[in-house]
């Protein structure tokens, strides 16, 4: 053999060699296996915040007022009504025309956007939140009527429009922050909390969601009885925004003039429609007296500013929009 070929020879005996040194490393290489993926975990949602002072004013400052979230809740003092934080958002304010009971005047429907959070009232205002107004002076005296029921955590009622507004001017110079009514639409909005069936909790009612007349039903709800009287504000469960007794109960005013029917200069903005007949004002809530169809989220009802009713107030907040 030629040491040419001897040379090819050990060359191609080398090559093989190595290629099965290479192939039992590669069967006898321990494969490590993958590390299980780490699902990463939800952080839970941080609770509401509740600022509640012990006794005495304590206006929120302006950082605490710019912290605020939706379900946040405050006092501003240890004798003010309760605040929730209801976050901002659009909704279609009136009555689809295949509602049950629609009345006229709650069309035609129309889009409206509450472009800032604002605080509301939690409950409606109680005689105890009343009485600490008289005690300090204000509410021109006026003590209200509680029908017999009670006071205390009774709602306020026997109380006009003017009556209404004297109180919120006490209670925006006490704590130096305006509080106010709400618009007709703002209240509509955070009775809705979101929902677009009849009320808030559903397509139909019975006296386990509100206290009002149920001798008469609405359909798909059954019958029930007349309602005695008012009850505590805290009475029956709240709606999606935390807010107690937006249906039923009492009637509340809001800052709006009476009109018909909506038009083309309903706001849609949130804001009070000012326009119209003044000496009438819009309520809403449906009250302990009014039949099934008056606890619909959509009803609209109106009365002369010296009628009593009953109110829940409205703070505008300093927050980003």
């Amino acid at each position: 053999m030629s040491v040419k070929l001897k040379l090819l020879a050990a060359l191609a005996a080398a090559t093989l060699a190595i290629s099965l040194i290479g192939t039992a490393s590669a069967k006898t290489k321990p494969v490590r296996p993958k590390p299980p993926e780490q699902k990463q975990q939800p952080q839970p949602a941080s609770p509401p915040q509740q600022i509640i002072p012990v006794k005495g004013v304590q206006p929120l400052t302006p950082e605490i007022e710019q912290s605020l979230k939706p379900k946040d809740s405050f006092k501003e003092c240890d004798v003010c009504p309760e605040m929730v934080v209801i976050p901002k958002g659009s909704f279609i304010m009136g009555t689809p025309p295949d509602e049950p009971y629609r009345l006229k005047g709650e069309d035609p429907q129309h889009s409206v956007t509450i472009a800032r959070p604002i605080a509301v009232g939690r409950f409606s205002i109680t005689f105890d939140e009343w009485d600490a107004c008289l005690a300090d002076g204000g509410c021109n005296g006026n003590k209200g009527d509680d029908g017999g029921y009670g006071r205390g955590r009774m709602p306020a009622a026997g109380i006009d429009f003017a009556a209404a507004k004297a109180y919120l001017a006490w209670l925006s110079r006490k704590v130096g922050r305006t509080y106010r009514l709400p618009s007709e639409s703002e209240r509509e909005y955070f009775t809705r909390a979101g929902t677009t069936t009849p009320f808030w909790f559903g397509k139909t009612i019975s006296s386990q969601n509100a206290n009002y007349n149920a001798m008469n039903n609405y359909p798909g709800g059954p019958y029930g009885e007349a309602s005695k009287g008012p009850k505590p504000v805290d009475a029956y469960l709240p709606n999606k925004f935390g807010l107690y007794q937006v249906t039923g109960n009492v009637e509340e005013w809001t800052e709006d003039c009476y009109n018909k029917r909506y038009n083309e200069d309903t706001p849609s903005d949130g804001s009070p429609w000012l326009e119209g007949d003044c000496t009438r004002r819009m309520l809403r809530g449906g009250g302990w007296m009014g039949f099934a169809l008056t606890q619909r989220s959509g009803y609209r009802n109106d009365f002369p500013v010296g009628t009593f009713n009953s109110f829940r107030v409205v703070r505008t907040l300093a927050v980003q929009p």
